[in-house]
């Protein structure tokens, strides 16, 4: 807790730091997201592989760790290939977008409290400021330009589909996520990353036992708003449709290879550590142990033990994405697009309203409103997955539940057979085609049978 409370929303701490010892975090925070995208590269096979009953990577190294190492090597020794049609310039460009952004995005991060680092004490995060989530939003905005002029660069109708399809999807789950920040910002007061994290070192009492006032528990919608918006954003299974095999072979980045594909490849398990990152920070106390633990353990949130717990926990939220990944189907595209639009931005500014309410009485009065505010987050989850169900169960009609349309096979002027869930009908017209063309081939077996009559007689 002290820890906790000398950094309780001091922005004045940074910048202070000499320039030799901003260039040491710059390179830790880049190093340290190389060695953690490795590493998840790692952890997803072996936990799908553990649902999926078999063994994973065990080949390369003590439980297949060095398999992530000749993956890269193997990637860095591929022929990139340039399509002959393909914008040159804008083509190289765009993995540098995405991967360059995916980097920017930790810069706001807090991972650990205030330490000494050769004798300076430093927080250990880059830097701060008073609308470090907006920036994290604006940074992840940018990388969609990476996406979007990839696609439209190949020269390939697959990757500009792929391209098309990743930035409704990223532009539309943005919205939602955008949304699930404001009820943060309407309890801490404040869009501050740090200033977040020490508004969540606040502790309440439930039963007698004393918890810390993460905002997964105070504000549960929001955090299960920003679960599905972080897993639409990063393009993940099941909502990696701007990379559905079936359909557009690999999205975006078809015509890439190389290098320049690992960049995509690398830009996207970035991200997800950086989704999880911020849902750490803004949900789940950032680098703070919580309430009992911390209690009877005093120096859990002194040092240098909150990075460990910070890295427990994003692990924890990437753990999130492995399961759903090896559990869900793919969404239609359709059926996707709908829950966004229809289902979490509506839920989303009704909870804001309900959460500013409930703030305002708060504010005015001295009655504790936090079961109510609950309550109404259980009431408009419900309607939530309600609406979403029923949508789906409308959307999803076959084509033997829907009335066949009448079908004229001979409208183009070439007779073609129904498709599926067509009634076929006879006009005047075709009757009068089956006649004629009934007529002709009667009149030529006729003739051919006249024919070889003839044969057989001359013979």
């Amino acid at each position: 807790m002290n820890a906790l409370a000398a950094a309780a929303g001091d922005l004045s701490i940074f910048g202070q730091d000499p320039f030799w010892l901003t260039l040491i975090k710059c390179l830790v925070v880049f190093l340290a997201l190389i060695l953690l995208t490795l590493f998840t590269t790692w952890f997803e096979r072996k936990v799908v592989a553990r649902m999926q009953q078999r063994s994973g990577p065990n080949r390369w190294g003590p439980f297949g760790l060095l398999t992530p190492i000749y993956d890269g090597i193997k990637l860095a020794l591929k022929e990139g290939i340039t399509p002959a049609n393909s914008d040159k310039l804008v083509y190289l460009i765009a993995p540098a977008i995405s991967a360059i952004s995916a980097f920017l995005v930790f810069a706001v991060i807090p991972v650990g409290p205030v330490v000494s680092i050769f004798g300076v004490e430093t927080p250990l995060q880059l830097t701060d400021f008073p609308v470090s989530v907006l920036y994290v939003l604006a940074i992840a905005s940018i990388g969609i330009y990476g996406i979007v002029l990839a696609g439209w660069s190949s020269g390939s109708t697959y990757s500009l589909l792929g391209g098309l399809r990743s930035s409704a999807q990223m532009i539309s789950y943005e919205i939602a996520m955008g949304l699930s920040f404001v009820a943060v910002f309407l309890y801490s007061s404040s869009a501050s990353t740090s200033q977040i994290v020490a508004k969540q070192a606040e502790t309440f009492s439930l039963g007698g036992l004393e918890l810390n006032s993460w905002f997964a528990l105070l504000l549960p919608v929001s955090f299960v708003i920003y679960l599905i918006a972080m897993v639409g954003e990063t393009n993940r299974a099941p909502f990696d449709l701007p990379e559905a095999e079936g359909e557009l072979v690999a999205g975006y980045f078809t015509e890439y290879s190389g290098l320049r594909w690992a960049s995509f490849y690398l830009a996207e398990y970035i991200n997800m550590i950086n989704v999880s990152a911020v849902a750490t920070t803004l949900f789940l106390g950032g680098w703070a142990m919580p309430a009992p633990i911390s209690t009877i353990w005093p120096g859990a949130n002194e040092g240098w033990w909150p990075v460990l717990w910070f890295v427990l926990k994003i692990y924890a939220m990437l753990f999130v994405f492995v399961w759903l990944r090896g559990t869900l189907p793919r969404l239609r595209y359709d059926q996707f697009m709908k829950f966004g639009w229809r289902v979490l931005i509506p839920v989303s500014i009704v909870w804001i309203l309900l959460v500013a309410s409930v703030r305002a009485l708060t504010n005015q009065s001295d009655f504790e409103l936090r079961p109510f505010l609950l309550w109404g987050g259980l009431i408009l989850a419900v309607v939530a997955v309600f609406a979403f169900v029923l949508d789906v169960r409308g959307g999803s009609k076959t084509d033997d539940d829907a009335e066949p349309e009448p079908f004229d096979p001979f409208a183009g002027g070439h007779p073609v057979p129904p498709l599926p869930g067509q009634e076929l009908i006879v006009t005047r017209r075709a009757k009068a085609t089956v006649t004629t063309a009934v007529t002709a081939r009667d009149s030529t077996s006729q003739a051919d049978a006249g024919t070889e009559g003839e044969e057989s007689a001359h013979e």
